[in-house]
């Protein structure tokens, strides 16, 4: 006798087994589209990309057509926080939104990160073989580990950045020009994807926390960066304010970065 799906419920819970009727749980394995449907973005830079605002009830709410690549190399339903660099400090950061607005924009495509910042990194540690001392890791050899396997599954299509805090000073400022164009080329070249559009977003403008003379050469490298170089967008961080420690963006912040980030990908993406 063919049973109806709340009985069976009711009577594995009486012999004490567990069941879910449903979507699958965040933290479970997702069923993957066609290769060229599953549209690959990798989340690069330090902990402003990573995430560090607060979490609410909507940020751990999956959106049905937008994964993300765990700290297992699994896909599984994007929530935040996306990034695992610092596990005592992530948060909600400009990702999920960015996805999920992409995905709005094309109901064919479902929506892949792979999220890759590491907080309070320098440039310098985007290069190959070098190491974080503070997380024992090495962002860009991992990264392009965790990028080279998404792309088994997946098409890339977009690099967002966001890092420049750890460079603004008197040593490193005036060489992130040319180590951010490098990384650039570096990516596009490891990643097999030449015309990669590239969105990176500028340093946070806080009330209370003025820029310094090294912040603004950074922001100009930035700037010279979107002007000189193909496929890339620079994101504007004005208006946008702090969660109380001059350095990291609130939760609502992220979320419009987030939804900054996606508009300047759709005009590179779209041509215009």
């Amino acid at each position: 006798m063919k049973r109806n799906p709340f009985y069976l419920a009711v009577l594995f819970c009486l012999c004490g087994i567990s069941v879910t009727f449903g979507p699958a749980r965040a933290d479970e394995p997702a069923r993957l589209p066609a290769k060229d449907k599953f549209h690959l973005f990798l989340l690069v830079g330090q902990s402003n990309m990573a995430g560090r605002g607060a979490v609410s009830a909507s940020d751990r709410t999956p959106h049905p057509r937008v994964l993300m690549l765990n700290q297992a190399n699994q896909w599984v339903p994007a929530t935040d926080p996306l990034h695992f660099d610092k596990p005592k400090a992530v948060g909600t950061g400009l990702g999920k939104t960015f996805a999920e607005i992409i995905a709005e924009k094309d109901p064919d495509a479902t929506i892949g990160l792979i999220p890759c910042a590491v907080g309070g990194t320098p440039i310098s540690c985007w290069e190959p073989g070098a190491l974080d001392p503070v997380t024992k890791s090495h962002p860009w050899d991992d990264a392009l580990i965790r990028a080279k396997l998404a792309l088994k599954d997946g098409t890339l299509k977009g690099i967002l950045w966001h890092q420049g805090e750890g460079d603004a000073n008197p040593q490193r400022a005036p060489l992130y020009f040319e180590r951010l164009s490098s990384l650039v080329s570096r990516l596009r070249h490891e990643l097999n994807a030449p015309n990669v559009p590239f969105v990176l977003g500028q340093l946070g403008q806080f009330e209370g926390k003025p820029w310094t003379e090294y912040t603004r050469q950074v922001d100009q490298a930035m700037h010279k960066l979107a002007d000189e170089v193909p496929h890339v967008a620079l994101v504007s961080s004005q208006g946008l304010v702090d969660k109380g420690d001059k350095t990291h963006f609130d939760a609502a912040s992220y979320r419009e970065f987030g939804k900054r980030y996606a508009d300047a990908y759709l005009r590179l993406a779209s041509g215009k």
